[in-house]
């Protein structure tokens, strides 16, 4: 059986399904909590039983709690909860039947497609994409298609395979081409990003009586995005500071520091002059690149004598008097 929904005037079709996670600690782009799910669409609302779906076309949009996804056509897929499938209500329509209204525990929502001009967003963060699979049992966000971007208040993260946000552990994962650009300019690319980001402060607990409103940090939506913690990178890894060019086989960078290591086939490039080592140190606050001696290894480097570069790489200079 398949029933439709379409609409009949410009006014958009509604369905609110009811998911059955609990409602927890707001999370940036978790889809995975909260409470039911609304979906509007101003081409019509597709409702098919036996396939145990829901289909939004035309401008559809899926809101839960503090997430909105925007795309073409979006199909929420959903499963009985805890035993046989609940049959419809004869006479009542589907926002009271299996899926929605007061039938809160017979169905669940475990998985939430998007194809055709994906946006997914909250107060402070967004990613975009052609197609996004987001699996509500495991909490990751599948982003594929062309320019992916993944932006918060602090970084933009880039790719051109595919993105991941698994909200839960607070990881996003860009898998080809892989760029991190934090808002001060520094930049790190590799094959594959893997970002760490910590948790957002949690919201205060509802008082038993009323008080007195104050502010605290959950009131700025800019505190409750998780700060950018660790980036490790894997594959055909670039450093870049202003002056200098690093390159690996892996590395990890730490914001707070600023400090980006590289390991493996390390090369460090500046103007004409070239090291060569097995790891390295880059400090991309205040652009100064180390070459490290690996244990058992030796460092090598190319100097080019009448580069302008040197003076910056600290080449000593001649006591003032001494023959040129």
């Amino acid at each position: 059986m398949t029933l439709r929904l379409m609409h009949l005037t410009r006014a958009a079709a509604v369905l609110v399904l009811l998911a059955a996670t609990s409602a927890g600690q707001a999370q940036q782009l978790d889809f995975s909590r909260g409470g039911p799910i609304a979906i509007t669409a101003t081409e019509g609302i597709e409702w098919r039983q036996e396939q145990r779906q829901v289909i939004a076309r035309g401008n559809a949009r899926a809101v839960r709690e503090n997430v909105t996804v925007v795309a073409d056509r979006l199909t929420a897929f959903y499963r009985p909860k805890g035993g046989a499938a609940p049959q419809p209500q004869p006479g009542k329509p589907p926002s009271q039947g299996i899926i929605g209204g007061s039938d809160t525990g017979g169905n669940e929502i475990y998985r939430v497609q998007a194809e055709g001009g994906v946006q997914i967003f909250t107060a402070t963060d967004h990613v975009q994409g052609d197609r996004a699979v987001y699996d509500m049992d495991q909490a990751v966000l599948v982003m594929t298609g062309r320019a992916l971007k993944l932006t918060t208040p602090n970084d933009v993260l880039t790719a051109r395979d595919s993105l991941e946000y698994w909200s839960q552990k607070r990881m996003a994962v860009a898998r080809g081409n892989a760029v991190a650009l934090t808002n001060d300019g520094r930049r790190l690319s590799a094959d594959t990003l893997v970002a760490y980001t910590t948790d957002g402060p949690a919201a205060p607990a509802t008082p038993a009586t009323p008080a007195k409103a104050t502010t605290t940090a959950t009131d700025d939506p800019l505190a409750s995005s998780g700060k950018l913690q660790k980036v490790e990178a894997f594959g055909n890894v670039t450093v870049r500071t202003q002056s200098d060019t690093a390159i690996g086989d892996r590395a990890v960078y730490v914001p707070d520091t600023g400090i980006a290591r590289l390991a493996g086939r390390v090369r460090i490039t500046r103007g004409d002059n070239q090291l060569d080592g097995s790891e390295a140190e880059v400090n991309m606050k205040t652009g100064i690149a180390r070459l490290l001696a690996g244990a058992g290894a030796r460092v090598q480097g190319l100097m080019i004598p009448n580069d302008a570069t040197n003076q910056s790489l600290g080449t000593p200079q001649p006591p003032a008097g001494a023959p040129k």
